[in-house]
């Protein structure tokens, strides 16, 4: 397991109530704009980082975490694993708090680096699932 219930807690209501959102464009058959909206709906911020750069749910986008001109808390992936590390790497780089792999998202070595380097990290969960669960 790949982050506690404690870790999920703190994520979603201690580190910061902006959410860097890779993966997010303004395709709503994609999980990651569903996702979006519901942690908006919720009290987060939340910043899409995609290729394309798409204005989603009102919020400028960007290409890549390195072009956000600020700070950033947390950064929930939803990319494939094979890429998800170095969008880990990326996060810590930008100095963010936490990263959140998505579900199915998965991989250890990321993990490891990830809060070697001090964020917390929760893999293969869902915050659109967890967020309601909170109370």
């Amino acid at each position: 397991m790949y982050g506690d219930e404690a870790t999920v807690r703190r994520i979603l209501t201690e580190l910061g109530d902006t959410w860097a959102v890779v993966g997010l464009s303004s395709n709503q058959a994609r999980a990651a704009y569903g996702v979006a909206a519901v942690l908006q709906r919720f009290g987060k911020r939340v910043v899409p980082v995609h290729p394309k750069a798409e204005t989603v749910h009102g919020e400028r986008g960007y290409a890549s975490l390195a072009d956000i001109p600020f700070d950033v808390d947390v950064v929930d992936v939803f990319v494939n694993s094979e890429l998800a590390g170095a969008v880990a790497d990326e996060a810590v780089a930008k100095g963010a708090r936490a990263v959140w792999f998505q579900l199915g998202v998965v991989d250890a070595a990321a993990y490891d680096r990830t809060r070697a380097a001090g964020l917390e990290m929760v893999m293969d969960r869902c915050p659109a699932i967890e967020i309601p669960r909170l109370g």
